[in-house]
Parts: C-alpha cells; sequence; structure tokens
C-alpha cells in the first residue's frame, strides 16, 4: 500500500496502482492479468483513438501553430504512457497520479495536463464519456517560476543601443506593436493601412487595427522592403520563429536581459499605454487584442495601479 493509501502490485521493482475496491471485479481481473504477465489488453476506444480523432476535428485545424506544437508534445507522451487506455476508465485520481509523477517539473505537468483535459472533452463530444476527470477544481502543483514582468525602461534602451538593425527592427515591431512574436514575424508591408497596421492575431483569430508609434513609423520608413514581409532574411525570404528567437537571444545576453522574454515586451506595451493618463483597460485591450479584464490586469496591472494611485493622492492634495 503507498502513502496515500492507494494500493499497488509491484514486480521486479515496477509498481502499477491497482483499483480502489480489493473486493470488487475488477480488481481480481487486474491482479490476475499482472500475475499472468499478460500485457493491457487494446480497449476499442482508447486514448490513442481519441488523439488520432481530435487531429482530425475542424477544431485542431483552428489552432494556432504554436499551440499545435505544444498539444503535439503532450499527445505523444500520453500516446505512449496511456494510449491502449480506454478514455472512461480514466479518473481523476489517475490524472492526480499522473501529475505527482511530474513534481519536479511543474510547468510540464500542467501542459499535460491541460492536453488531457482537451481530450477528455473532445470524449465528451463524442459520446464516448460523460464527464471531464480533470475537473474545474483540479489542483495543479505550484511553479517556483517568477511572474513574467515587462521590460523595465533602461533596459529597453540598452538594447535599442546595443541591437543590430535586422534585430533592432524586430524588437521595435514586438514593442511597437505589443502584439506576439508569431504574429509580428506575419505581418506584410501590404497589411498597412492609414498609419498602421491590421493583425490577425494566430491564437485568438482576433482581427486588429494597431496605430504605428511615432518611433515604430519611423523606423519602417527608413527600413527597406525586401519581400512581402516586414520582417525578413537577408536575402527577402520570411524569417521564422527559430531565427527571430536566436537574435533576440543574443542581444537579451549582450545587455543582462535574459529573464526578459519577448513576450515581455508585449507587457511593456501594455504597461506604458496603462500608465498613460486616461488610459483605460478598453484602450490596452485595443493594442492586445484581449477580452478579459484579469488578462488585462496581469499585463499591465502593476503600471496602471500605479498611475491611478498617483492620480488620486495627487488630488487629495
Amino acid at each position: 500500500m503507498g502513502r496515500m493509501g492507494y494500493l499497488y502490485y509491484r514486480h521486479d521493482g515496477v509498481s502499477h496502482r491497482m483499483p480502489d475496491d480489493p473486493a470488487s471485479a475488477e480488481f481480481a481481473t487486474e491482479y490476475a492479468r499482472l500475475r499472468s504477465g499478460r500485457a493491457v489488453p487494446t480497449a476499442k476506444r482508447n486514448v490513442k483513438k481519441l488523439i488520432d480523432s481530435y487531429l482530425a476535428s475542424p477544431k485542431w485545424d483552428r489552432l494556432a501553430l504554436n499551440t499545435q506544437k505544444s498539444y503535439r508534445r503532450s499527445f505523444n507522451y500520453l500516446e505512449e504512457k496511456i494510449g491502449q487506455y480506454d478514455p472512461a476508465s480514466i479518473k481523476p485520481h489517475h490524472v492526480y497520479d499522473m501529475r505527482d509523477g511530474m513534481k519536479d517539473k511543474p510547468t510540464t505537468a500542467k501542459r499535460r495536463v491541460a492536453a488531457l483535459s482537451v481530450l477528455m472533452q473532445h470524449a465528451i463530444k463524442l459520446g464516448w464519456i460523460a464527464s471531464n476527470p480533470v475537473h474545474a477544481r483540479f489542483e495543479h502543483l505550484p511553479t517556483n517560476r517568477p511572474a513574467r514582468q515587462p521590460w523595465p525602461l533602461d533596459l529597453i534602451q540598452d538594447a535599442r543601443d546595443a541591437a543590430n538593425p535586422e534585430t533592432l527592427l524586430i524588437f521595435e515591431m514586438l514593442l511597437g506593436t505589443g502584439q506576439r512574436i508569431s504574429d509580428v514575424l506575419a505581418m506584410q508591408w501590404g497589411h498597412i493601412e492609414d498609419d498602421g497596421i491590421w493583425v490577425t492575431q494566430s491564437k485568438t483569430k482576433a482581427r486588429l487595427f494597431v496605430p504605428f508609434t511615432d518611433r515604430l513609423r519611423d523606423m519602417l520608413e527608413a527600413t527597406p522592403r525586401k519581400g512581402l514581409h516586414i520582417i525578413t532574411l537577408p536575402d527577402g525570404r520570411p524569417m521564422k520563429y527559430n531565427s527571430a528567437y536566436s537574435r533576440m537571444m543574443e542581444l537579451r545576453k549582450a545587455i543582462g536581459a535574459e529573464a526578459y522574454d519577448n513576450h515581455a515586451l508585449r507587457h511593456a506595451a501594455a504597461s506604458e499605454i496603462a500608465a498613460l493618463p486616461d488610459m483605460t483597460e478598453e484602450h490596452v485591450k485595443a493594442i492586445t487584442g484581449h477580452t478579459s479584464a484579469g488578462m488585462v490586469y496581469r499585463y499591465s496591472g502593476p503600471a496602471g495601479q500605479k498611475a491611478r494611485a498617483i492620480e488620486a493622492q495627487k488630488a487629495r492634495k
């Protein structure tokens, strides 16, 4: 019996979780199977088939490329570990067991549990199960990873002083538009209109018009057009994520900004807007594309709170 009171069958140093009720037919069947050394029978409905069904669904096609990549990594893990099991046999305690097996990697555990939850929601739509074992109050492992912070003004200036023209364009596009790097890399010269640019966000599919800041407008006017896209390789081909990431990482290391990633420039843009007089969360939403007040606060809350607090105290004088 394990520390949590669960029953295990142990053989050759390997522990296998047993059904909770020793008097049940399920327990007897599983015990007999393990004693005989037979492999786990493949269910007619199993997690592998569920993954295949989800990958063929319209919902999968609507996901952003980066989201698909993240899910695929988790799906590969789930297929390897529980691919042969019927989704109906997976209970909440099984999910907690999987989570606890990755205590040293809480972020990975959260991603895999989230991917499993997505699959289980798909299983509900297929009529395979009645409820999702990853319930709404599922407790994820705590993480020691600090919350992402916006780029400080001094490091923004250091980046501008140190970056080569190619990397500086990436940097200014991220900060000036407040968009994700995937959306910045997708921007084309033809998307520019009325001193701004139209953006269709790959993650949310939201379509936004983002006016240029003075700095970004001046930079774009001085940037040679080498292809359809604004950010390109020297030969005019669109720059891919890995190339842009490598250039930005080199810059971050050069100025000691490893703690501030590309996405933190999106936070910096939101924080800058929130700190300006008369700006509201609606103004931040108009640039970032967020739809919830909670996400706006996550991106710009401290800066906005500071600006409002200063205004409030000045009014008291």
